[in-house]
């Protein structure tokens, strides 16, 4: 595994796509910090995350494939393979909050965030950054935020973490083909998969709705009330839990 580990950076992700951009760099280099300055997350949120207690990373992929109209399938398999690879720590009761968080008992306890570039000759490179709340054990004014720390009452391994990791997300990249398995895999994982569920849009309106699953670009399928089905993208709604 090529590992690069900074003290401090303002992002991984930028970090790792400027490497990227001057550089050939082996496939799934990783770029670990202690402190992330500037981490971000979905819509344009930041990731605040205390100094030296969580693992903040960025993984780069390079595709051998030109293909662009799989790219959610990243999301996918990285959702997966972070799950695959708490299990091992014996995390309970972990899901998939669409689009791209990972709870514990109903706590978020990691965060998602992919970028993909194009590049000249038409090859596909991502980004894949991930904050996972380990060892920090106060949250203030997150209600919903929780670590493995908190969930455990241990101290964990932030090296071998990150090893379970890359070593999941490596496994799960090589079944990339086979679209339909990841797919079943993804949607079992699913927080509030086929339960009425409370949804406040930009307008910051309330509504029920039941989640039938995500499109294959990563909108999210709603069952409404009048029993239509509608998608939504990441802006326009957010769910209340």
């Amino acid at each position: 595994m090529n590992i690069i580990k900074l003290n401090a950076i303002d992002s991984t992700n930028n970090f790792l796509k400027e490497l990227s951009a001057t550089q050939i760099i082996e496939n799934f280099t990783t770029v670990v910090t202690e402190n992330q300055l500037n981490g971000k997350g979905q819509r344009g949120a930041s990731w605040v995350s205390e100094n030296g207690k969580n693992l903040t990373f960025s993984i780069f992929i390079r595709h051998p494939e030109k293909n662009l109209n799989n790219l959610y399938i990243i999301n996918i398999i990285t959702s997966i393979a972070i799950i695959e690879a708490l299990k091992e720590y014996h995390l309970n009761d972990l899901h998939i909050k669409w689009p791209n968080d990972i709870l514990s008992e109903n706590k978020k306890i990691c965060g998602i965030l992919v970028e993909n570039t194009i590049k000249s000759n038409g090859k596909i490179q991502s980004i894949v950054g991930i904050g996972l709340n380990v060892n920090q054990r106060k949250f203030e004014n997150l209600p919903q935020a929780s670590s493995l720390a908190q969930l455990k009452n241990k101290v964990f391994d932030k090296d071998s973490l990150l090893k379970s990791i890359i070593q999941a997300l490596k496994s799960n990249y090589k079944k990339r083909d086979d679209i339909n398995f990841l797919w079943k895999k993804y949607h079992s994982l699913l927080f509030k998969m086929g339960i009425p569920t409370v949804f406040e849009n930009k307008q910051q309106v309330k509504f029920m709705a039941i989640i039938q699953g995500v499109s294959s670009v990563g909108k999210l399928q709603l069952q409404l009330e009048n029993d239509t089905i509608k998608e939504f993208d990441i802006k326009e709604i957010k769910m209340l839990y």
